[in-house]
């Protein structure tokens, strides 16, 4: 089975829908996308990444519990853990930003564990574009697969570096309104052409509850979401989406793109579990055969028989 670094921020969120609000909760981008990978798949999974002395010893004992290596997690004496709220509308694809306290992430030097300098695939979650770069270099031999996951502040701040890191991964994956930011194209079809010709092989674009799609050079996959009765928190759903789409690739150890159809797939099916809860209630409280029969249902969803005349 091949080996999972997964690169991200490990947090405090508070977070407030019209379903009800959160204290400080465990968040983060590197959380949701180990756990995600873990719930996928029985991955051999590190995380980098960096808290403060009041990250609760219950939450360090989650992650071991999930067997998640944690001999890259930084913790920095009397600081302070990175720390997000958020509140979202009616509209659950709307949010506003309430507060945002860098802390310990502010000086955030990322040191990959010896261990793990020759992970086979790179999970390069949501950071300042600095931090990722610093990342690739430390590793020993080149990952079969590099995946990227960026936003549309990096695309306003610090766009020349981000440029930099996209040259170097294998993968992005982005949502709609940022592919459209990154490449000034409208049309998804030809902002993924762009995106190609910046570097990655794989473009995966996030598209909600409306699902996600997957271009490779001419060839494209759509993956639906599943419609819910119930979409309580959307916080780490992308996240989540990742932590499958990568879990199920180092398990399966096929980077084809036939085989990334199904990692979007499985992406898909571990998100739609994270927007049922707060923050990761969900996550952690899945059972295997709650997976496998949602996976069902995304079949059923798209499988149909047509005569071709």
């Amino acid at each position: 089975m091949a080996k999972l670094l997964v690169v991200g921020t490990v947090a405090f969120d508070a977070i407030e829908t019209p379903f009800g609000k959160t204290d400080k909760i465990l968040g983060g981008a590197a959380t949701y996308i180990a756990l995600a990978a873990k719930n996928v798949a029985a991955v051999d999974a590190a995380i980098v990444s960096v808290v403060g002395e009041d990250f609760p010893e219950e939450y360090i004992q989650l992650f071991k519990e999930r067997r998640v290596n944690l001999e890259g997690l930084e913790v920095v004496p009397g600081g302070k853990t990175f720390f997000w709220s958020g509140k979202y509308h009616n509209d659950l694809n709307m949010r506003d930003t309430l507060a945002t306290e860098l802390n310990v992430l502010a000086d955030f030097e990322p040191k990959v564990p010896e261990s793990y300098q020759d992970a086979d695939i790179v999970m390069l979650g949501n950071l300042h574009p600095g931090v990722q770069l610093s990342v690739i270099d430390q590793m020993t031999s080149p990952p079969k697969l590099i995946v990227l996951d960026t936003m549309n502040f990096w695309m306003d701040h610090t766009l020349d570096l981000l440029i930099e890191v996209i040259k170097k991964v294998d993968v992005i994956t982005i949502n709609d309104e940022e592919a459209r930011q990154l490449t000034g194209e409208y049309s998804l079809v030809k902002a993924a052409a762009k995106i190609h010709g910046m570097g990655p092989k794989y473009v995966v674009i996030k598209k909600g509850e409306h699902g996600a799609l997957l271009f490779h050079n001419s060839h494209v996959f759509f993956a639906p979401a599943l419609p819910l009765e119930e979409v309580f928190d959307p916080t780490g759903a992308g996240d989540s989406f990742a932590g499958g789409f990568v879990g199920y690739l180092a398990q399966s150890e096929n980077i084809s793109f036939e085989n990334m159809k199904n990692a979007v797939i499985h992406g898909s099916n571990i998100a739609s579990f994270c927007v049922e809860k707060f923050g990761t209630e969900r996550l952690l409280s899945l059972k295997p055969e709650e997976i496998t029969n949602r996976l069902a249902e995304f079949t059923a969803l798209t499988q149909f028989d047509i005569d071709l005349v």
